[in-house]
């Protein structure tokens, strides 16, 4: 009698067993990303302390010239701020009309072949190395645009902006179709029984009821352009200057940091500090980006 009850619950136990080891696998999985994030963080305020405890947070806040590497050293962190602005805003420029158009095209126009074939193509740019990105816009673009603006130097904001945004048209258009792709058919159905046309109901009817899709597309391509790292140290230049024009050279947060990260400088010592400093400005600034995005994508989600 007791052989036959353990046999009957033998089962059970074990499928519990297997249920608890599959949560707990998965729980460790989930958390293991949160503790590499904290330890980023962490790293990075632990570091910056140390560099603010030998300069001040009001002239890293304040002074608008960046030369820790030089004799006549400043540290403000303005001129890689405006760097990092001036390239994030040139690639969204390219990369949020194509990007949208593109998207609206592909949910709405394409037949279903073209569909598979434009999609999986276009997402491979994003597989490209962004080294490879960097060398195309020193050695292609540049030339191509000096022929347009002869004044143009060698090093420019423009043309590692426009490469940029190039890259990051994959994250912005797959991301903003899908949103698309999941708006009720029964609302374009609707609109069409009122007489609008497809692209009017694209643009009227899709196009605001993913909005917050498209929104949380347009915030990735943000964060993408500001952390980009290699085309901005190959094509933009690496000085320092605070100025908004994209014709003229400049550094970006993230080439600074590939610049003194090369091991140069010893471990340490105040200029290695500035990279920590720069790294904790760049994750606060992408950190605001995300929260905006967030509370915009609650406030305009839509639920079907």
């Amino acid at each position: 009698m007791n052989n036959a009850k353990q046999n009957q619950f033998s089962p059970k136990l074990t499928r519990d067993l297997r249920e608890r080891a599959i949560e707990s696998i998965l729980f460790l999985a989930a958390l293991s990303s949160v503790a590499t994030t904290a330890a980023i963080i962490g790293i990075l305020l632990y570091e910056s302390i140390l560099f603010f405890q030998k300069v001040s947070l009001w002239e890293f806040l304040t002074d608008t010239q960046w030369t820790p590497l030089f004799d006549d050293k400043h540290y403000g962190i303005w001129p890689l701020v405006s760097g990092t602005f001036v390239t994030t805003v040139v690639a969204l420029f390219v990369a949020i009309p194509l990007g949208t158009i593109i998207a609206i095209y592909l949910s709405e126009f394409a037949p279903p072949i073209v569909r598979e074939i434009v999609k999986p193509a276009l997402e491979l740019l994003a597989g490209i190395p962004t080294v490879v990105y960097g060398y195309f816009a020193l050695l292609f673009v540049t030339p191509l645009l000096q022929k347009i603006l002869p004044n143009l130097p060698g090093f420019s904001m423009l043309s590692a902006g426009l490469v940029i945004g190039v890259m990051i048209i994959p994250y912005v258009s797959s991301l903003s179709e899908d949103a698309m792709r999941a708006v009720p058919t029964h609302l374009r159905e609707g609109s069409y029984a009122t007489g609008a046309t497809r692209l009017q109901t694209a643009l009227r009817v899709v196009l605001p009821a993913a909005i917050s899709g498209i929104v949380a597309a347009y915030i990735l391509g943000i964060s993408r352009a500001a952390g980009e790292t290699m085309v901005v140290a190959i094509a933009a230049g690496g000085q320092p200057n605070l100025t908004l024009n994209p014709l003229e050279p400049a550094a970006t947060m993230t080439a600074y940091i590939v610049s003194v990260s090369l091991g140069d400088l010893p471990h340490g010592s105040l200029e290695y500090e500035t990279i920590f400093a720069v790294g904790l400005t760049l994750v606060l600034m992408t950190l605001c980006f995300n929260v905006i995005g967030h509370f915009l994508t609650k406030r305009y989600r839509e639920i079907y």
